[in-house]
């Protein structure tokens, strides 16, 4: 038992926008417990996911390899991850940890887990809220248990949902952070939301009916961050009665960030705008990783594999498109990211290039929110990414176009495959590419909760609940 490996739990937290987390300086006191983590390890100041949705942005986070590595770029991704991949799960199982995978069955990036366990994570109960997490941890906490009395380390991966749509948190949480009537009638703030046809439906599925004020349903995704941290704690409070603190190598992040009001994208994530790419990273591990500590650096999802592999002291042959972080984390002289591909393929199909002043977002379909094929924003004068400014800087725009370009040249040759984006055309299942977006904006509707649940994992219960939706 002396020379047992250390343990591993990655909370892989879908939707949270570090922006919202009062760890990264948001005015809300959203996440005191996971402050305090990160107040005992390292908080990563930059951290992105460039490949957003869920499915690619952990096909890269579980795998070390960008989205060329990967191959995978869209949320409904056809098949499994290549065979040319080797998972976390994967690599950990090979060196004696017993795995296992909370809340991710059915996806291809959770490939490798020898044990998946599932939560009620979408649909509200007979109050009409959804305490995730709480359901998360009546999951968890027996198999932290069973866990912890194998005579092997183990690898728990927890995908928690609570800021991933529907924001329902339980009282008091749905009111900690608003004051105000948010069936006001003079307020008119959601009538966009609800003219959105590809949405309408399912955000009037679960906002409460009468509601004007779209500053409340972001107090509910923060009051839903809010009480999944205090839910958390339950679980480090069980870890450290087990005895595990001190051996356990703790990962909190997120795959992707959130649109709430922002950008015509209403309480989703799709669009490449930073409030999607960016997402936390804290690292603790006791003895190995110093407490207190905070990191500017750019640090990219790829960068989680390496990084924990190397923590752990596992060795694998895979040549990572990430880097493991521990150099930064010790202050050494890195090479820095300072500029990197991004895509998305959910409801849109675009990519493109950042730069820490700039960002350039190319459409390869129409999009369904009618937005110009090239866009280009500021990113010092401009952080919120409101002006395009495409028309008034083409010189700056045929610069990053061709930087992008020669990237996925360069890539396109390493990996000897074509860029996924290009090669997804089928990302929405319709069976066709968009002309006009009006034809993606009359073709694109989510439907009903158990729909969207229904697009993130196909396993055969789930498919019996689909409900078919009517263009």
């Amino acid at each position: 038992m002396a020379n047992k490996k250390k343990n591993v739990i990655i909370f892989g937290i879908d939707s949270l926008r570090r922006d919202h987390m009062s760890s990264y300086g948001y005015s809300r006191l959203t996440t005191p417990h996971l402050d305090k983590v990160a107040g005992e390890g390292v908080l990563f100041e930059n951290h992105f996911s460039p490949s957003i949705p869920t499915t690619p942005a952990y096909a890269s986070m579980l795998t070390g390899m960008d989205a060329f590595g990967t191959d995978v770029v869209a949320l409904r991704h056809q098949g499994p991850l290549g065979g040319h991949l080797q998972t976390m799960a994967e690599v950990l199982g090979e060196n004696g940890y017993n795995t296992t995978c909370i809340g991710f069955t059915g996806n291809p990036s959770s490939r490798g887990f020898q044990t998946y366990l599932d939560f009620e994570s979408w649909l509200p109960d007979e109050n009409g809220r959804t305490p995730k997490a709480q359901n998360l941890n009546e999951v968890a906490v027996p198999e932290l248990e069973r866990l912890a009395a194998e005579d092997k380390p183990f690898f728990l991966f927890l995908r928690h949902m609570d800021p991933h749509s529907p924001y329902l948190p339980p009282e008091p949480y749905e009111r900690i952070f608003y004051g105000d009537d948010e069936k006001d009638p003079a307020n008119a703030s959601m009538e966009p939301v609800y003219a959105f046809k590809p949405f309408a439906d399912f955000l009037k599925s679960w906002i409460p009916a009468g509601v004007t004020d779209h500053e409340y349903v972001t107090a509910q995704y923060d009051g839903a961050i809010a009480y999944m941290d205090a839910c958390i704690q339950s679980l480090f409070a069980k870890v450290n009665a087990l005895g595990l603190e001190e051996d356990t190598l703790v990962v909190i992040t997120s795959d992707h960030g959130e649109t709430l009001y922002e950008h015509e994208c209403y309480f989703d994530h799709h669009g490449l705008y930073d409030c999607t790419l960016v997402v936390p990273l804290i690292i603790k591990f006791p003895g190995s990783v110093p407490a207190g500590k905070r990191v500017s650096d750019v640090s990219l999802i790829s960068d989680i594999m390496p990084t924990v592999l190397e923590l752990l002291e596992i060795e694998s042959e895979a040549a990572f498109d990430g880097r493991s972080l521990t150099r930064m984390i010790a202050g050494e002289e890195t090479n820095r990211v300072n500029e990197f591909y991004i895509t998305e393929c959910t409801w849109m199909r675009k990519h493109g290039w950042r730069t820490p002043e700039w960002k350039l977002i190319c459409a390869l379909e129409p999009d369904f929110h009618f937005k110009p094929e090239v866009e280009l924003y500021n990113l010092i004068q401009d952080p919120e990414e409101n002006v395009n400014v495409a028309d008034k800087e083409p010189k700056v725009v045929a610069l990053l176009r061709k930087r992008m370009e020669d990237h996925i040249t360069k890539r396109e040759q390493q990996v000897n495959r074509e860029n996924p984006i290009y090669t997804n055309l089928n990302w929405h299942g319709k069976d066709k590419t968009f002309t006009s977006s009006q034809e993606a904006y009359d073709s694109l509707h989510i439907g009903s909760i158990v729909n969207a649940r229904s697009l993130q994992a196909k396993d055969k219960e789930k498919e019996k609940e689909e409900v078919k939706v009517t263009e």
